[in-house]
């Protein structure tokens, strides 16, 4: 099981006062230690070469630190996160769906799937590459950049470039999207 989630548990079951039926503690202070213990997770991720994948879905995190490398899949689902930091390279799949994320750093290489469902991201990065899928379904994306790099399919329902262009259209601008463009 996961040890954030777990700590998660703990501070509920502790979180109230048994004799007085009042909290112990305050929702700031579990904020503030599953923060902590989602900052030690990504620590000692980075302290085991980051092999495999950082799972910190659910978590309060809010910022990465910067050239942070990923081996597997990156998850921050349902998280507070705003933006990404430089240099991130992520080898597996990179999934932010349920984000507050308004922005990809330029450059950002991700080796499987990129998933930014139902987020606030309205334009790519130049020099974006995706080995995998990218879905933006449900999200307000209304630009994406010449030189996109797609290794699977391209997911657009429900986005305002849905509206504008054809699945045809579409491909024809972005050669770079090897799969098939869902609109």
């Amino acid at each position: 099981m996961d040890p954030i989630f777990e700590a998660y548990k703990q501070i509920l079951r502790e979180s109230i006062d048994l004799t007085n039926h009042k909290p112990k503690y305050t929702k700031e202070d579990k904020q503030a230690y599953l923060k902590k213990l989602a900052y030690k997770k990504i620590q000692d991720y980075i302290n085991s070469r980051s092999r495999g994948d950082l799972n910190l879905t659910n978590t309060p995190i809010t910022s990465l630190p910067d050239n942070l490398k990923v081996g597997g899949g990156l998850y921050l689902r349902n998280t507070q996160i705003t933006s990404l930091p430089d240099n991130l390279e992520v080898g597996g799949g990179l999934y932010l769906r349920n984000t507050q994320i308004t922005s990809l750093p330029d450059n950002l290489k991700v080796g499987g799937g990129l998933y930014l469902g139902n987020t606030q991201i309205t334009s790519l990065p130049d020099n974006l590459e995706v080995g995998g899928h990218l879905y933006l379904d449900n999200t307000q994306i209304t630009s994406l950049p010449d030189n996109l790099e797609v290794g699977g399919h391209l997911y657009l329902r429900n986005t305002p470039i849905s509206k504008k262009y054809t699945a045809e259209e579409l491909k024809r601008m972005l050669p770079g999207v090897e799969g098939k463009i869902y609109t």
